[in-house]
This record gives C-alpha cells, sequence and structure tokens, in this order.
C-alpha cells in the first residue's frame, strides 16, 4: 500500500529498481549490472522496430511490403537482423522485465508494502502503453507487459526453481503452439499444397488476409506521409483499437514464461555473480552459438521461400521461438558476467541510458515520428533498409549522449520520475 512506504523508500530505475551489485568506477559512478544489460537491450529494440517506423507495419517481417528497393544487400540485411536482433532484444528485455519486478517486491516486501504496490505501478505502466499505442506508434510493447506482468505477480512467491522450472516448460509450450499454429500457413499460402481441394477455401482466404494487412498499410502510408497526425490517431482508435490486446494474448505465451525465468535468474544470483564463472561464459557462448546458428537456418528457409508473407510469419512466429530463448539466455549470461567489468565511458552511458530506459524507449519514438511523419521530416517510406540502420545509428548516439549529463543533474529520468510519483501516491524529489 502506498501508505506503507517510507520517505527513504530507493529509488527505481528503468523499468526496475537498481540491482544491489553495483561497481564504482573510478569517477565514483555506479555501474548496475541491470540497468547496463537493460541499456544494450533499450538500444537494440530500435535495432528490432527501425523498419516498421520507417515503413509500412508489415515490412517488420516481409520485404516486399517495403515501398523502397529491397536488393540483395538489403536481403543479406534482413538475414543479418533475423538471426542477431529480431526477437532477441524483446526476449532480453522480458527476461529483465521479470527480474525487475522480483526485485520490486523484494524491497516493497522489505519495507512492510505488498503485491498491491506491484499492482498499482503495473496498471499505471499500462496507461502509459495505451498513450503510446494511441498517440505515438501501435508497436506499442507496454501494455502488453503490464497485462502480463499482473499475471506474473501470481508466481512471485514461489520457489526460485519452481519458477525456472514453469517458465521453461511454459515457453516450450508456447513454442509448440506457435509452430502448429503458423508453420501450416506456409505451406498452404506458398506451396501446391494449398492447392488441393481440400485447402483451396482456406489458401484464398490466407490471400484476402494479406490483401487486408496490405490495403491497411496504404491508407496509414497516406495519412503518415500527408502529415496529418490527428487522421492518423483517428485511424488507430477506429481501426485498431484491440490490437494491442490480440497481441498480448498472442505472444503472452512467450511474455509469460519469459518473465518467470528472468525472475528466477535473479534469485538465483546470475545478476550478483553467484554463477560459476567458467560455466556461465561456456553455456553462455554455446547458448549463443548454436541459438545463433539455427536461427541462421530458419533465415536461409525464408530467403529460400523467396520472402513470401506467411514463410517469413512462419520463420518469425513459428519455427525461431526455441532458438531465440536459447540464444536470449547466451546472451544475458555473458552480459551479466561482463557488466560488472565494464565501468568505462562507455560501460556508464549505457548504465545510464537502462536506468532511464522508460524515458528512453518512450522518448525513440516520439524521435522517429518527427523523422518520418509528414509534419516532421517526412522521411517514411523514403528510406531504404540500410538508410534506416544510420538513423539508428544516429538515435543510440542521442540516448548515449543525453542519458548520463540528465542523471547527473537528476535522481530520475523524467518518465521514471512520474511513473514513481504515480506509483507511490507522492511527488518526490527530482534535482539531486
Amino acid at each position: 500500500m502506498v501508505s506503507e512506504v517510507k520517505d527513504n523508500a530507493p529509488p527505481e530505475t528503468g523499468f526496475a529498481a537498481p540491482d544491489t551489485v553495483a561497481p564504482v568506477t573510478a569517477g565514483g559512478d555506479r555501474i548496475s549490472s541491470l540497468d547496463l544489460i537493460r541499456g544494450i537491450a533499450v538500444l537494440g529494440i530500435l535495432a528490432a522496430n527501425i523498419v516498421a517506423f520507417g515503413q509500412p507495419f508489415s515490412a517488420y517481417m516481409w520485404p516486399e511490403a517495403f515501398l523502397t528497393d529491397h536488393g540483395s544487400t538489403s536481403e543479406k540485411l534482413w538475414i543479418a537482423q533475423f538471426v542477431l536482433i529480431d526477437g532477441k532484444m524483446r526476449a532480453l528485455f522480458t527476461l529483465l522485465f521479470g527480474a525487475g519486478m522480483m526485485l520490486f517486491m523484494e524491497k516493497a516486501w522489505a519495507r512492510g508494502a505488498t503485491r498491491k504496490l506491484q499492482v498499482r505501478r503495473l496498471l499505471f505502466l499500462m496507461l502509459f502503453g495505451l498513450l503510446h499505442y494511441f498517440l505515438l506508434w501501435k508497436g506499442d510493447i507496454l501494455t502488453s507487459y503490464a497485462l502480463v506482468g499482473l499475471i506474473a505477480l501470481i508466481f512471485v512467491k514461489i520457489k526460485a526453481k519452481t519458477q525456472l522450472m514453469f517458465g521453461i516448460c511454459g515457453y516450450v509450450a508456447g513454442a509448440i503452439l506457435y509452430a502448429a499454429m503458423m508453420l501450416p500457413l506456409h505451406f498452404i499460402a506458398d506451396t501446391p499444397f494449398g492447392q488441393s481441394p481440400e485447402m483451396v477455401e482456406l489458401s484464398k482466404s490466407l490471400d484476402e488476409g494479406v490483401k487486408e494487412a496490405t490495403a491497411d498499410d496504404k491508407i496509414e502510408t497516406a495519412i503518415i506521409t500527408s502529415g496529418d497526425y490527428f487522421g492518423y490517431v483517428r485511424h488507430n482508435f477506429s481501426e485498431h483499437s484491440f490490437d494491442v490486446f490480440a497481441t498480448t494474448g498472442l505472444f503472452g505465451f512467450e511474455m509469460l514464461p519469459l518473465m518467470l525465468i528472468g525472475m528466477a535468474l535473479y534469485r538465483m544470483g546470475l545478476f550478483t555473480g553467484q554463477f560459476n564463472r567458467k560455466s556461465q561464459r561456456f553455456w553462455g557462448w554455446a547458448g549463443l552459438i548454436v541459438g545463433g546458428g539455427l536461427t541462421y537456418l530458419i533465415a536461409l528457409w525464408a530467403a529460400d521461400t523467396g520472402f513470401t508473407y506467411y514463410g517469413t510469419l512462419a520463420a518469425f512466429v513459428g519455427a525461431a521461438p526455441i532458438p531465440r530463448l536459447i540464444m536470449a539466455l547466451g546472451l544475458i549470461a555473458l552480459l551479466a558476467q561482463w557488466a560488472p567489468r565494464m565501468t568505462g565511458w562507455l560501460g556508464q552511458r549505457l548504465s545510464a541510458a537502462g536506468r532511464m530506459a522508460f524515458t528512453n524507449y518512450l522518448g525513440t519514438s516520439l524521435v522517429m515520428i518527427i523523422v518520418f511523419h509528414g509534419w516532421g521530416f517526412g522521411l517514411f517510406g523514403e528510406l531504404t533498409r540500410p538508410q534506416l540502420y544510420l538513423v539508428v545509428l544516429g538515435t543510440w548516439a542521442l540516448m548515449l549522449l543525453w542519458s548520463k549529463p540528465w542523471l547527473e543533474r537528476y535522481r530520475y529520468g523524467p518518465l521514471e520520475w512520474l511513473w514513481r510519483c504515480l506509483t507511490y501516491g507522492r511527488r518526490f524529489p527530482i534535482k539531486r
């Protein structure tokens, strides 16, 4: 309860409270492992989302939706992004979100608060997410995190090993479900199997689904390039009001298990150096190499299908989840080991970006609509895939440049401070 929180409650940073292991640099700055990894994740999420910011939404997975040329170089970059970025940054961020929820609850319990405080916190996160979804960008993930987080709260008091078991088993079950849902679509839509008398009607309905998606892309493109911001918001309300909840229902089978795994890994000491370093490094590299290799084979298969709509959908959602989990766990194991030693200027900058992950995530969407919408620089649909990555690099530099100086003057990022005040029901000082 809000009234149970003492005045000296420690701050939360980004999407979680700071972790307990924070090496001190020569300059006196504290580097939090969770914050630093979160900083890497929030930068990586922009690289994953940049195509959907600067091109029609379907282009996120389907190269044919690009309004610019998508030649052989762009196809190779599609493969590189699919292997290195797509899904991995979201998985990494979701693992961290689970760890942050667990850390927040531990600190809340220590102060005599209950899960009600976390519920309040998640409900305000959902409010931020819905505003983000309707007013800035319909690729929002915060609403889904808040809704799934409310379910994850049920599991916060069970043993860490049980959380881990539930998380892994739930993830595998979800991966099987995704494969059963998505892989057949490719064979029905893109192969002679779909021309059999039993499948003709279903094949036609799948074709209609593609036409509906591309038709909506054309409408959104016209609105965005015209600079009609209020028309863009009206379109989100009229045509996509329930999409955010449908997305939560679909990807919740991935999000909830990842949150539980993140909770378990935090409690088992992954972020506080309690794992055997040699074993952690071995399994980290093994996960990265094995998961990356399997993902690369899936990418080659998608390319071999000709990057069809349902072929890329099958690759993203149907085939990639298990390799994605293997790769994400390997990545977080390596980053958790490296983070405490990254005390130089880059580590400090990444840690600051992570402490302000909430502000940077939403702030990135604002920057992107300024860059791409017609009332801004009007670059929507104008940039090729390589050129979009240049926008990513520029925005990365912006996040790294501004986060640290801000935190040298203020205790929290702007939205972190607002979220904290709403969560606890009172105004906290923001200036140092």
